[in-house]
């Protein structure tokens, strides 16, 4: 495929590793062979291909290499013990190009997609619009067209002086977990915490300071 590239354009200058597989099981149920699978799609096949263009991109004098890893590979998700091992690798291995690279030109970063709406995710029924998927801050499942455009402007000389970056593209989702319910939402807006109001986070619970009366002094 490179071969038919340099020959049918005369040079390569942007690979975009996207194929991928993904299946859910818990650690305990997981099986050594879909384990594997997962690898040599997800990791093995970026590292080839990343060998792969990495001649004819130094003799174009550089290039761009856009790994796409996912949510999974910036923090862990139950049931995506093989899935998650892939993206994380595909994360570590974007880094590593982009040290060993760099002094050929050459930029390696990747791209973490949180929950897109895509055929990979299809068996989830995700709900589009604002409010389909309240895990992330912005509410809504992401598109694929917002992905491709994080991509392309990773491809672009836009992006010229970025190397070995990792860039979430998930609606904040990795940014960390969200409090059920959050107590100070208003709507139309955030509102700030009335002084005695109680504060509860998963697994935390925040009360107000109370003062002591003059009494007790």
């Amino acid at each position: 495929m490179v071969e038919e590239a340099v020959t049918g354009y005369g040079r390569v200058d942007v690979l975009v590793n996207n194929a991928a597989i993904c299946h859910v099981h818990p650690l305990v149920e997981q099986e050594v062979d879909g384990f594997e699978d997962m690898l040599r799609v997800n990791l093995i096949g970026p590292f080839l291909g990343t060998k792969a263009v990495t001649a004819p991109m130094t003799a174009a004098g550089g290039g761009s290499i856009i790994n796409v890893s996912s949510q999974a590979g910036l923090q862990g998700l139950a049931g995506y013990s093989a899935y998650g091992a892939s993206k994380w690798g595909l994360r570590g291995m974007s880094k590593v190009a982009a040290i060993e690279l760099g002094p050929l030109g050459i930029r390696v970063n990747s791209v973490h997609p949180g929950m897109i709406d895509t055929p990979m995710v299809a068996h989830l029924a995700v709900q589009r619009g604002p409010g389909g998927h309240p895990g992330a801050p912005l509410t809504r499942v992401g598109t694929p067209q917002e992905v491709a455009e994080v991509v392309a402007f990773l491809a672009s000389d836009a992006s010229s002086y970025i190397t070995g970056a990792e860039l979430a593209d998930d609606g904040g989702a990795s940014a960390g977990r969200i409090p059920t319910p959050i107590p100070w939402r208003a709507r139309g807006g955030l509102a700030r915490p009335r002084a005695r109001s109680t504060l509860t986070c998963p697994g935390t619970r925040y009360f107000p300071r109370k003062r002591r009366s003059r009494r007790s002094r």
